[in-house]
């Protein structure tokens, strides 16, 4: 068996040299550690609140995260607390704090997690946040732009989209043609970029289908297979490849929505899809990996077959 090599070469009297030991030592900047987040919007969430937490304990040099014990997250807990942050914001926060530690432990800048072992505040269940359509109010958003527009066809791709794919806003958004044309074993998909820069690949309903394919005929992209898929109605010159925004997708669904009685956003439009293959048979790990969720603790929060009204025993009571 090959002995391993070590991780840095060493002098033949496996010491480390001066040089050495003052790499290992050198805690990086926190800004590198932004740097190595390849979301955006992840470093956009994560830096405000690391800076928050600098500024409470007194750090203004990398090098005083060796000092932060546990002492310190617990009292910037309990000033979190103190400004009326709801307790799934705190958990956030500490998590933040968490996964910087963890990656100055993992460059050997720290000896240990200060975070780890520090009691977070609970929650209440997240079911139910976001509400789920009933079948008859998901049928009636479907049929609802019945127009010959290209405004109409385009409407009918996204929330057909949307109700039968379970996408996030964002998710939609970064669709392009081709990822619409997919085929795995002969059967049409979408390719979804997700969370984390993961890409998962779902089944294309044959309804979305159908209103894509009318979509990308009557929009005239449908060969531009490196473009977005959903698009403005109005662009300016030279900027015909633009995706839609989530923005623009929100206000899409919240205007349909307000029209027929019923406001929601598009997140809700994901909580009806996962709903409405669990009360048909799918089996919850399957609903996980459409939903393209990590912990399938995650995926029971958008099960909300307990809290449809209109199935309440209410309604089983004869008299």
């Amino acid at each position: 068996m090959q002995n391993e090599k070590p991780l840095l070469p060493l002098p033949s009297t496996s010491q480390l040299t001066a040089a050495q030991f003052t790499t290992l030592a050198t805690v990086p900047a926190e800004n590198e550690w932004f740097a190595n987040l390849g979301n955006k919007g992840t470093r956009r969430v994560y830096e405000p609140v690391i800076r928050d937490f600098m500024r409470f304990v007194g750090i203004t040099t990398p090098q005083e995260f060796r000092s932060v014990t546990r002492a310190h997250v617990i009292a910037w807990r309990d000033d979190l607390h103190t400004r009326s942050l709801a307790a799934a914001t705190i958990r956030r926060h500490l998590a933040s704090l968490s996964s910087l530690f963890d990656y100055l432990c993992e460059k050997n800048a720290v000896t240990h997690n200060p975070v780890d072992g520090v009691k977070r505040p609970p929650v209440d269940s997240y079911k139910g946040k976001t509400p789920a359509l009933g079948d008859a109010q998901a049928r009636r958003l479907l049929d609802f732009p019945a127009g010959d527009s290209l405004k109409d066809k385009r409407d009918r791709a996204i929330l057909s989209t949307l109700l039968y794919h379970a996408l996030r806003r964002g998710e939609l958004c970064k669709l392009t043609v081709k990822d619409s044309k997919q085929q795995r074993r002969g059967v049409p998909h979408l390719r979804i970029s997700g969370k984390g820069g993961k890409t998962r690949f779902v089944p294309l309903h044959p309804a979305a289908n159908g209103f894509i394919t009318d979509y990308l005929e009557a929009a005239g992209h449908g060969q531009d297979e490196a473009g977005a898929l959903f698009r403005p109605l109005h662009h300016s010159r030279g900027d015909s490849q633009r995706s839609l925004t989530p923005d623009g997708v929100y206000k899409l669904v919240r205007e349909y929505t307000t029209t027929l009685g019923f406001t929601v956003g598009a997140h809700s439009l994901r909580s009806t899809a996962a709903t409405n293959a669990l009360e048909h048979g799918a089996d919850l790990a399957e609903v996980q990996e459409m939903l393209g969720h990590a912990n399938i603790a995650t995926t029971r929060m958008y099960d909300q077959r307990d809290s449809r009204p209109e199935q309440s025993p209410v309604f089983k009571v004869r008299y």
